[in-house]
């Protein structure tokens, strides 16, 4: 195993074990509105730091970027931990069993290394670069789908930006018309994580942040996909808005779509 993979699974793994017991009680948990519909909570903030203890432990002079601490510059400023201690936090709030740690590593601009770690059903999605995605050490690939036609699509809403939501909608009922149906979980590190493994053909969703993709975005390629923004372009990153399946089906999707996005990304 890559020296930083096994790194970033151990301290997703203990992690993991804080937000499994804080989640059996939740009278533990302190909820703070960051802003419009967006939550943190005391165990996001905790775990967080949990995993930067262990990351700092190992490579103490890493740069750090997490979601709840913000930048913490390093000695070595080329290698980037990106992490997020839970995404979907909303479901972690209202006890819905579905959110996850997302944790990857950047060197020079390129993931090297990601890990999404779902507690719950301690399932644990890793990649490092040329060695192949696994879920719980098993080989995983992305689903073998040729087009729209049929598939099943994961999703995210805009629910920080709903000015968005109406034009979002119509290209949500245009592919509609070839999709078999929709998901939308509420954690997109897991959704990229369910594309590569197979069990959802595609996901898209506008908004998200580096932390959201990373790990994921790494998981994925390593299992055959691809991920791009809605004009077949890698600025996804920045953008945050991203399609993700096999390279067909991302053709398709791009395809059938890209006139539309301009109504919804307009502000």
């Amino acid at each position: 195993m890559h020296p930083m993979l096994n790194i970033a699974v151990r301290a997703a793994r203990k992690a993991g074990n804080l937000i499994i017991r804080s989640h059996e009680n939740p009278d533990s948990i302190q909820v703070d509105k960051k802003s419009a519909n967006d939550f943190a909570t005391n165990i996001d903030r905790a775990a967080e730091a949990l995993i930067i203890e262990t990351i700092k432990r190992a490579y103490p002079d890493h740069t750090i970027i997490g979601e709840e601490s913000g930048l913490a510059k390093g000695n070595d400023s080329e290698t980037q931990w990106i992490i997020d201690p839970i995404d979907g936090t909303t479901n972690f709030i209202k006890g819905f069993p579905h959110f996850s740690i997302s944790i990857a590593v950047r060197v020079k601009g390129r993931t090297e290394v990601g890990v999404v770690y779902d507690p719950m059903r301690n399932e644990l999605y890793t990649a490092s670069r040329g060695q192949g995605a696994q879920l719980n050490g098993y080989r995983i690939r992305v689903s073998n789908a040729k087009d729209l036609n049929g598939t099943l699509l994961a999703t995210g809403l805009p629910f920080k930006a709903k000015q968005f939501s109406e034009n979002y909608f119509r290209v949500m009922e245009k592919l509609f018309t070839k999709v078999a149906d929709f998901r939308r979980t509420g954690s997109a590190a897991l959704d990229l994580a369910y594309v590569a493994a197979g069990r959802v053909d595609g996901f898209f969703e506008i908004g998200l942040k580096p932390w959201d993709i990373a790990a994921g975005e790494i998981i994925l390629r390593e299992a055959g996909g691809v991920i791009t923004d809605f004009a077949g372009g890698v600025n996804y990153m920045a953008s945050g808005n991203i399609v993700a399946g096999n390279p067909k089906l991302v053709k398709d999707f791009i395809s059938f779509t890209q006139n539309d996005w301009i109504d919804v990304l307009k502000r």
